[in-house]
């Protein structure tokens, strides 16, 4: 990663040299753990929840499911294992509340990051099985991000500094899961 030294202050006439610095370069892990940290902390503090994600996007589902006539929040899922929703659902839309505002902002930051830095494209699908290959993926770490309680943001990076003893275990099964997943994308897509 690059190295954010005391060259980094140095600005020049018109700024760029800076900019280029810490746009355009990697920042060194140190500096976006510590950013994270301090960004889950402010959060906590502002809003009294940890940062996750997969949450709000159970809550749009279960959402649209209820448009479709279906009725999730009555389901023993919300009803015996997830009794908060049911008061983001009284006070709040199931499409706006503070999850929906969190995923929000985390697309919105990661896109504004990719532009600044000239990362932003758009890949090219290559074939049906790289689609099936994403699809399935997506479908199971979806499906396993309402099992742990969380995706990696609530079921690691919060839960592990909380000492909470399902992110230890979600984090050695992540660990195991992405070795699998590594050899099985050497095998299948080379």
């Amino acid at each position: 990663m690059g190295n954010l030294s005391s060259e980094a202050v140095n600005f020049g006439k018109d700024g760029t040299d800076a900019m280029k610095r810490w746009l355009k370069k990697p920042w060194p892990y140190w500096a976006g753990g510590v950013l994270l940290g301090l960004l889950n902390i402010l959060l906590l503090a502002v809003s009294g929840t940890v940062w996750q994600v997969s949450g709000g996007y159970l809550l749009w589902a279960a959402g649209i499911l209820e448009r479709f006539g279906l009725k999730p929040f009555q389901w023993d899922y919300f009803q015996s294992f997830q009794p908060r929703y049911a008061e983001i659902i009284a006070t709040h839309s199931v499409f706006f509340n503070q999850y929906t505002i969190l995923n929000l902002g985390v697309a919105a930051g990661a896109l504004i990051a990719a532009l600044l830095a000239s990362q932003f494209k758009l890949g090219k699908i290559k074939g049906w099985k790289q689609a099936a290959f994403a699809l399935l993926g997506g479908i199971l770490m979806g499906y396993g991000s309402r099992l742990t309680g969380g995706c990696n943001i609530g079921g690691f990076f919060s839960g592990i500094p909380s000492l909470s003893l399902h992110a230890w275990v979600f984090w050695i099964f992540a660990m195991a899961g992405a070795w699998l997943g590594a050899k099985l994308l050497i095998r299948f897509m080379t």
